[in-house]
Order: C-alpha cells, then sequence, then structure tokens
C-alpha cells in the first residue's frame, strides 16, 4: 500500500471512530437521561432496589414439600403482588424466584407502600366456592388435588378443563351443595375475587369434578394453580427483608454518576498531559469503553444495583492501565532509539502479556465473587467483569487503530508520544527490611486491635447486619440532630417500641441521614417505627431504608466471605505459576496479597468501618488490584531476565531494581487514576457507597507499596536462598 492509500485510510478510520464515538455518547447520554428520569422508554437502564427504592424479601420455606408447591407458593406470591399492585407501574418490574432448594425471594422496586405491602404478603391466601348468593361452602383444605387437562365433549373434540379431587369432608359437603344447585352458577373465590364462575350442570356425588369452559390450556393451568394454591400448607419463614425509600436511590444514582464524570474528566487530562497525542487515544478510548458499558447493561438487561455502579467507577480507572502500560512502552522504545513505526508495534506487542495476565487475575476475583457473593455483589462482579473484558478491547484493538491511524495521516514525531521519564535505577531491594519491618508493625497493630476490642467486648471488627444479623433502619431527617438529641429524642420512642435498650446509631457524614440498628423486628414493629417517624418527626417513607437479616443469612455471609478469599488466592497461585513457571514469583504474589488484605483487615479494626457484604467485594477487589500490579512487575522482571547470562545474588538485586524502575512511572499513573475514581465515589457517594470506597482506597494505596516494597523483595529473597543452596 503506497503512502497515499495508507493516509486515506488513517483519516477514514479516523473519521468512522469518530462517528461510532458521537453515536454512542448520543445513545449514552439517552440512557442516562431515561433512567435517571425514571422513565419506562426502551433505553432505560434497569435499576436493583437499592438505586431505585421498593421491596426485596427472603423466605425460608420449612418442613418438606415438593417442587410443584414451590412452584405454586412462587404463582400465588406474584399473583397477590399483581392483586396489590394492580394501579402501580412497578408491578410489571417485580420478580418472585426460587433461591436454592429451600428459598423464595421476592424482589419489587418502585412501590409506593412498602410495609403495607410486606404484611400482605406474609397472610395465607384464602379459596372459597361460594353459593350463588355470595355464602363460602367449600375452602381450599377441602381440595386433595386440582390438575389441568384436556376431555371430549359431546361432540367428540377436545376441551380443556380443570380436574378437582376432594377430601372426604369436601366430597361431601360439595355433592349436597351441586345437588341443590343444578343450573346455578358456583363463584370460586380467592382473596377476594372470582376466578371462574361455573355452571352446575349435574350433581357431583363422587368426590371428583370437572370444570369445562377454558379457552386454552394455560388459562386451564392458571385456574388449576389458584386452586392448589389456596391448600397450600408451606410455611414461610422471613429471613431476610430490605425496603428501601425512592429518595435515597434517587440520590444514590445522581451522586454516584457525578462521581464517575469527574473522576473520567480528571482521568482524561491526566492521560492527555503525561503522554499527549496517546493521552488523547487513551480519552478517545475511555469514552467508548464507559458508552460501551452503558449500552451493555441497557441492552442485556442487566440490574444495575450500588455496588455495580461502584464496579463500573472503579473499572474505569483500572482501565487506564491497560492504555498506560502500552504508551509507556512505546515512550521506553522511542527513548531507546526505536523508530516511531517501530516503537508502536514493539509496544503493543510486548505489553500484550501484561495486560492480559493482570486482567486475567482481575477476572478471576470477579468470578468468585460472582459465585460466592450475595445478590448486590453480584452486581458488582459483572460490572467488573465487563469493564474488564471491554478495557482490554478498548485498549488493544480501539486504542491501536487509533494510533495507528494517527501514524499514517503523519503525526510521526517522537515528541508527540512524550518524554520517557528516564528514572535512574533505584535501590528498591536495598530498602526491603524496611519494607518488611513497616509491614508487620502494621500487621501488629491490626492483629492487637482486633484482640483488645475483643476483650473489651466489642467484638475485633464492628460488624453490620450482614454478618450478625438484626435490623437497620436509616433515616434522612429535615435537620442534623446532635448526639445528645439523638439519645434524648429519638432512642426512647425506638425503644418503646422494640423493648430493646441495645440500639446502635450512626451519623452519616455530608447529610441530616441517621442510621439505628437494633434487634431483629417483626412487621408489626417496623410498621410502628415507620409510623413513629412519620407522625413525631415528619420522616416520609421515601426517605427512609430498613433492612432485616437473620442469623442464618449473617452466618452464610460470614462463611462465603472466607471461602471467597481462599478460593480466590487459591486459583490465582496457580494461575500464576503456570503462567510464569516460577512458583517463587507466585508465593510472593499471593503472600503481598495476604499482606495486603491484613492491611485493609487492620483498617476495620482501628476505625470500626461496619463491615457489611461490601466488604467482601472491597477485599476481593483489593486481591485482584494488587495482584494485577504485581504482575506488571513481573512480566517486566521475566522479560529482563531472559537477558541475563549468569543469575546470582547481585544480578538478581539489579534485575529487580531495573525492572520496578522501569514501571515506576505506570504504577504511579495507574495507581493516581484508580485513587482519583475512588476517591470520588467516596467524596460524593451515598453513605452505602462511601462505606465501600474508604477501605478501597487504603487497599489500593497498599496494593502499590505491596507490589513494590513486599512482592519483588519477597520473591529476591526466595531466589537467592535457592542460589545459595545450590
Amino acid at each position: 500500500m503506497n503512502k497515499s492509500m495508507k493516509k486515506s485510510t488513517g483519516w477514514i478510520v479516523l473519521i468512522l471512530i469518530a462517528a461510532i464515538l458521537g453515536g454512542m455518547i448520543f445513545y449514552a447520554s439517552s440512557i442516562i437521561k431515561d433512567t435517571t428520569g425514571k422513565t419506562n422508554g426502551q433505553n432505560n437502564i434497569k435499576l436493583g432496589l437499592d438505586l431505585a427504592g421498593g421491596v426485596s424479601i427472603t423466605y425460608q420455606i420449612e418442613g418438606d414439600f415438593t417442587q410443584e408447591q414451590v412452584d405454586d407458593t412462587i404463582y400465588k406470591l406474584q399473583k397477590r403482588i399483581e392483586n396489590d399492585l394492580s394501579n402501580e407501574a412497578a408491578t410489571t418490574e417485580a420478580s418472585v424466584y426460587q433461591q436454592g432448594d429451600d428459598r423464595i425471594v421476592v424482589e419489587i422496586p418502585g412501590v409506593t407502600d412498602a410495609n403495607a405491602l410486606l404484611e400482605d404478603l406474609g397472610k395465607p391466601g384464602t379459596l372459597e366456592f361460594q353459593t350463588p348468593d355470595g355464602k363460602a361452602f367449600l375452602t381450599g383444605d377441602m381440595i386433595a388435588s386440582a390438575e389441568a387437562g384436556t376431555q371430549q365433549d359431546n361432540l367428540g373434540n377436545n376441551e380443556y378443563v380443570v380436574k378437582l379431587t376432594l377430601t372426604d369432608e369436601g366430597a361431601k359437603t360439595f355433592g349436597a351443595v351441586t345437588t341443590a344447585n343444578v343450573g346455578n352458577r358456583l363463584p370460586i373465590v380467592y382473596d377476594g375475587n372470582i376466578i371462574s364462575n361455573p355452571v352446575v350442570q349435574a350433581p357431583i356425588l363422587g368426590g371428583s369434578a370437572v370444570i369445562t369452559g377454558m379457552a386454552d390450556f394455560e388459562e386451564a393451568e392458571s385456574l388449576a394453580s389458584y386452586i392448589r394454591i389456596g391448600s397450600l400448607s408451606l410455611q414461610l419463614t422471613e429471613l431476610q427483608s430490605n425496603v428501601v425509600g425512592a429518595q435515597l436511590g434517587s440520590n444514590a444514582v445522581s451522586t454516584s454518576l457525578l462521581a464517575g464524570a469527574i473522576g473520567i474528566a480528571i482521568a482524561m487530562v491526566f492521560m492527555i498531559a503525561v503522554y499527549f497525542v496517546p493521552g488523547v487515544v487513551a480519552a478517545v478510548a475511555l469514552a467508548l469503553y464507559t458508552t460501551f458499558i452503558l449500552a451493555i447493561l441497557q441492552l442485556y438487561d442487566i440490574t444495575l444495583t450500588l455496588p455495580g455502579i461502584a464496579g463500573i467507577i472503579l473499572s474505569i480507572g483500572m482501565a487506564v492501565d491497560a492504555n498506560v502500560i502500552i504508551y509507556a512502552r512505546i515512550r521506553e522504545e522511542i527513548a531507546a532509539g526505536v523508530s516511531v513505526r517501530g516503537a508502536i508495534d514493539s509496544g503493543f506487542k510486548k505489553a500484550f502479556s501484561a495486560i492480559f495476565d493482570g486482567n486475567i487475575t482481575t477476572l478471576i476475583a470477579a468470578a468468585v465473587l460472582g459465585v460466592k457473593g450475595s445478590g448486590t455483589v453480584k452486581g458488582f462482579a459483572i460490572t467488573l467483569a465487563i469493564g474488564v473484558v471491554l478495557s482490554m478491547f478498548t485498549a488493544l484493538v480501539v486504542s491501536k487503530l487509533i494510533v495507528n491511524a494517527l501514524y499514517a495521516i503523519g503525526v510521526k514525531n517522537p515528541k508527540a508520544f512524550g518524554k520517557e521519564p528516564g528514572f535512574k535505577t533505584i535501590g528498591f531491594i536495598n530498602k526491603k527490611a524496611i519494607f518488611f519491618i513497616i509491614s508487620c508493625a502494621v500487621v501488629a497493630v491490626g492483629a492487637i486491635t482486633m484482640v483488645v476490642n475483643g476483650v473489651a467486648g466489642k467484638g475485633a471488627f464492628n460488624l453490620g447486619l450482614d454478618f450478625v444479623g438484626g435490623t437497620s433502619t436509616q433515616v434522612e431527617f429535615d435537620k442534623d440532630y446532635s448526639i445528645s438529641e439523638i439519645e434524648s429524642d429519638i432512642i426512647p420512642l425506638i425503644s418503646a417500641i422494640t423493648k430493646d435498650n441495645d440500639i446502635q446509631t450512626q451519623k452519616v457524614d455530608g447529610g441530616n441521614d441517621i442510621i439505628f440498628k437494633t434487634r431483629s423486628l417483626n412487621q408489626d414493629e417496623r410498621t410502628d417505627l415507620y409510623n413513629m417517624f412519620e407522625e413525631k418527626f415528619g420522616v416520609a417513607e421515601s426517605h427512609i431504608t430498613q433492612e432485616t437479616i437473620s442469623g442464618v443469612i449473617s452466618g452464610e455471609m460470614t462463611r462465603d466471605a472466607i471461602v471467597a478469599v481462599i478460593i480466590s488466592a487459591i486459583l490465582m497461585l496457580i494461575y500464576i505459576w503456570i503462567r510464569f513457571s516460577d512458583l517463587r514469583m507466585a508465593s510472593s504474589a499471593i503472600i503481598a496479597l495476604i499482606h495486603d488484605v491484613l492491611v485493609v483487615l487492620t483498617f476495620y479494626a482501628l476505625s470500626r468501618i461496619s463491615v457489611t457484604s461490601a466488604f467482601i467485594a472491597c477485599i476481593l477487589t483489593v486481591i485482584g488490584y494488587s495482584v494485577n500490579d504485581t504482575i506488571v512487575i513481573f512480566d517486566r522482571i521475566r522479560e529482563n531476565r531472559a537477558r541475563l547470562s549468569v543469575e546470582n545474588a547481585e544480578t538478581l538485586k539489579e534485575l529487580a531494581n531495573k525492572s520496578l524502575t522501569q514501571t515506576l512511572s505506570r504504577t504511579i499513573c495507574t495507581s493516581f487514576t484508580t485513587l482519583v475514581m475512588v476517591v470520588m465515589l467516596y467524596i460524593l457517594g451515598v453513605e452505602s457507597i462511601r462505606l465501600f470506597a474508604f477501605p478501597l482506597t487504603i487497599g489500593t494505596i497498599c496494593g502499590t507499596y505491596s507490589s513494590i516494597g513486599i512482592a519483588v523483595a519477597l520473591w529476591y529473597v526466595m531466589s537467592t536462598r535457592k542460589s545459595k543452596k545450590n
């Protein structure tokens, strides 16, 4: 291809990408507009209960049961929701589904009277066969079975029917009533609504009956299900319920979007300032990356939760890493005297292994989180996984297309790609003893703090409801109450309802919200609490979020958290061992990430920040980030090591120091952009987001530190000990 054709092709590529970017930005803006405007249009993203407001309740099925009974119970709950919400748009968004073998979950976003709905769902449904004047003569417990089927009518044609089998008591009553009402209608009523109004064609004396007149099999099956569920004896015990005020959910969406927009803008400016033309390319790739995520959420109807937003914003910060690795390598090649054309090709080629391995380890953490996490944490895992895959695509495909197109149209000046910092080799390994002492001291402080807290009766950590069970009520007041006012004016009113003097309170920074933690409350107590806040303090239900978790759920949460960390560590160890063919590198990376987990635990113990379900997401994100950072450095060590003619303590020290120094600019850039996103979440996010962002900030800083000061130093110590033995 001659120069003129290459230039024309370059312009075509740039114009196409610009057009795609413009279209995607327009599409993404319509998605955001529809979502934040709470429209029912085609472009809105499906919001979870924590963003849209609404009700979620998990039931435990007690005793023995059959799958048919479970299916009928789910159908009963669905119909009850439809009846209760017949005038609300939320009906179409409600979902009832089986979780595991013995649980049923009900999720209803956007309801206006959440507590009334929760109270009604707990009541058993009533089924009655009534006489023409409306008096009940047969109830659901007198029906032994009800099945949809077919039979031949008098003309020999198939017709759809419902076949009933009655109990002995039911057969006797049914026979007497049908004998007295031949030719009359006997309405079948469920929860006050007539679901069928059949005519008695002849006395029914044998304990079996057939209801005819069904238009199709679906209608027959629906009526049969109604009759079956009227006689259900399944006992459902509430394990967990969550009521989120719509106002709080709306605030979460708007503040998170603002945090994301500011974080992206800062990351773009930073990239352009550091890398010039490649920085502009990275900004374009980042914009496409963000719009692609929004499009996938909308197109595939993925439910977006509060942790999901955190996953998106965090993955945006991490997505910059792939571009940083590539452009840092291009600058290195140019500084080494390679032509711009050769530097571009070499930069993308040499960066691939670090990008691939780093992102795979993050995907491992996301996969474990998706399998072992709870519903909201699964949302974080899904968005994080989507973000990781898209970041690789935009960096390795989109960015490469743009850079090559720019080169084709004449952007060939080495200065356009920025100047390599050219750090002199820093003796990080020489300071390994200092790093080890600092880390051991921090971990020791954490261990001592946990023991002291435990002895004092406060518990090693400030465990949230997810881990200990209970009821948490977050209320947005119209004024900022002081601690003394809370204790004198609010706590006594709550105690009068709960008959509990052990009430924990927590003021939410940056607002008038207060969180009250009590023992697990029943539905009547929760309703009384809502009414009290409305009558005494003028707080509308839309400004109250409430969550109740049983001890069963909290125990499972604890086990899942421990198992998730162990599984992640093992899988990462195996992957790094295979990819680098060096057990010492794999072991060093795993020890470093365990170090990071212990530091984050130390932070939780010292700060007494509530340990909630987001804690699992935080720990696994720190693990993924820490290993990703370490792998980039190990990848450089692997590359430089291939050039060593002799391995001994001195050459390995020089190798480690050189590799750490070469990747230092990338480490600084990636850590900065990731921290920007997380800090924006902390500054602007709602309380539940901030409880996630604060420890994650500590984890990000620690992950950077451990990659430089711990992981490589451990690998060096292990490697030199082996060489001494040999």
